[in-house]
């Protein structure tokens, strides 16, 4: 077998980090960091899907998927595969997303060869046996009413499929009832067969482990998987910036879910769009959480977030409120959206926003499940791998410019949606309130 290895430890970007990067022949890329004072292993299979690569009439296939894999292989049943990782202690997980769809397992390094042994066999190997797809069905059911019921997630949920709306990014990861009442075995080892391809996935690691037989052992496991890649051509999502008004009577709050377009993920700007964030509404000491919160104590809850995609983005800030406090609220984001636009942050401020993102970088890198993640979204977006040190420069490199500039970019009236959901009593919203 011959497989194209890199040691990364030669050149400089990797070395304070103990990369590695091997790449099987079946296209199947490992990624592995050593952390020599660890006495665990993180691992995780990534591929490269997920709910907007979805056909309209399988939305939420990939999901399903993700599920079944834990239903049983054809040696190992559900429950054998539960009781052996509880048997070493392991944390097995996995979750869909947008883009990816992640198969993970935690244990101690001298579990490596169990863990890795259930994770490949769960991966590769599934049944979707009908009468688990029955039981899973009515499991992802109630989990999207869950989603329904929870107030917080539906407003963001409603937001995000007016936001791309019509478009596969805008879909429901878990799917809609309807699409997930009609999966069947064949619609599942369909997507199986030809999502799960080497070209199409990577596989990456940190912790106590030795790069050169790890990958001896991913090849053993994963050497039969079929090589290739998956055609999953997709049009750049087209944003909306509708204002919809839910009317939910139950509800004792009015959810806020206020939203633009931001850069993707690559995007050279996405430092400066962090720190932007982060003054935003990023932390405790952000603008709307001292402005609504502790000066005005008009909500529990109050943040920004971004979620950046591989060609597009979003910036939405969150809130909950009283239905006599939700246009005053907006009308104080509309506020902070100004400021940001018109006066350059202090020196001060700036300076508070970069420590606060810097000391969440290298605090995540004190975890190997968080190493194990980095490598592998590093790799499927950048083909990169970035030092901390260059990570921490180009953000030391913001300056209070770069932010005002993106602001002013991003915080356009007419490019605003806006989600209300709640028992609104009439309440009314035009785009004229929305003016920054």
């Amino acid at each position: 077998m011959t497989i194209s290895s890199t040691n990364l430890l030669t050149n400089e970007p990797f070395a304070e980090r103990n990369l590695r990067r091997t790449v099987l022949p079946n296209g199947l890329i490992v990624l592995t960091e050593r952390m020599e004072h660890l006495r665990s292993v993180a691992m995780g299979v990534w591929v490269k899907s997920g709910s907007r690569y979805e056909a309209a009439e399988i939305n939420g296939i990939s999901h399903f998927v993700e599920h079944m894999l834990f239903k049983g292989t054809r040696s190992r049943s559900a429950q054998h595969i539960a009781r052996e990782m509880d048997a070493i202690g392991g944390n097995l997980d996995a979750f869909t997303g947008k883009e990816t769809i992640c198969f993970s397992v935690k244990a101690l390094s001298n579990h490596v060869p169990i863990a890795l042994d259930v994770l490949s066999d769960l991966v590769l190997n599934p049944t979707f046996a009908d009468n688990d797809i029955e039981r899973e069905r009515g499991v992802i059911l109630e989990e999207i009413k869950i989603d329904e019921d929870n107030p917080d997630v539906l407003v963001h949920e409603i937001f995000t499929q007016n936001f791309w709306k019509d478009q596969p990014l805008g879909k429901p990861i878990l799917g809609t009832t309807k699409t997930v009442s009609g999966m069947g075995q064949t619609t599942l080892f369909d997507y199986h067969g030809d999502r799960f391809r080497g070209g199409n996935m990577v596989f990456s690691a940190a912790g106590q482990l030795d790069h050169d037989q790890f990958v001896e052992s991913i090849a053993q496991k994963f050497g039969s998987l079929s090589a290739g890649t998956t055609e999953m051509n997709f049009q750049t999502a087209e944003v909306s910036a509708p204002i919809i008004l839910r009317n939910k009577r139950s509800l004792e709050q009015v959810q806020i879910c206020l939203g633009v377009p931001s850069p993707p993920i690559t995007d050279e700007n996405r430092y400066a769009t962090l720190i932007l964030n982060t003054v935003l509404g990023g932390g405790m000491s952000s603008r709307l959480f001292q402005t609504i919160r502790e000066e005005r104590g008009m909500a529990y809850s109050i943040y920004s977030d971004l979620s950046p995609y591989s060609d597009t983005g979003s910036l939405c800030v969150y809130a909950g409120t009283s239905a006599d406090k939700a246009l005053e609220m907006i009308d104080l984001v509309m506020a902070e959206f100004s400021a940001l636009k018109e006066t350059l942050l202090t020196t001060e401020e700036l300076t508070r926003a970069k420590e606060q993102v810097k000391g969440n970088i290298l605090l995540g890198l004190e975890s190997s499940n968080a190493r194990m993640s980095n490598l592998a979204r590093q790799e499927m977006y950048f083909r990169h791998f970035f030092s901390v040190e260059e990570v921490l420069d180009r953000l030391d490199a913001v300056t209070a410019e770069q932010v005002q500039m993106m602001a002013q970019k991003l915080f356009v009236s007419e490019r605003i949606a806006v989600t209300l959901l709640g028992r609104l009593d009439g309440l009314k919203l035009s785009r004229a309130r929305l003016a920054c």
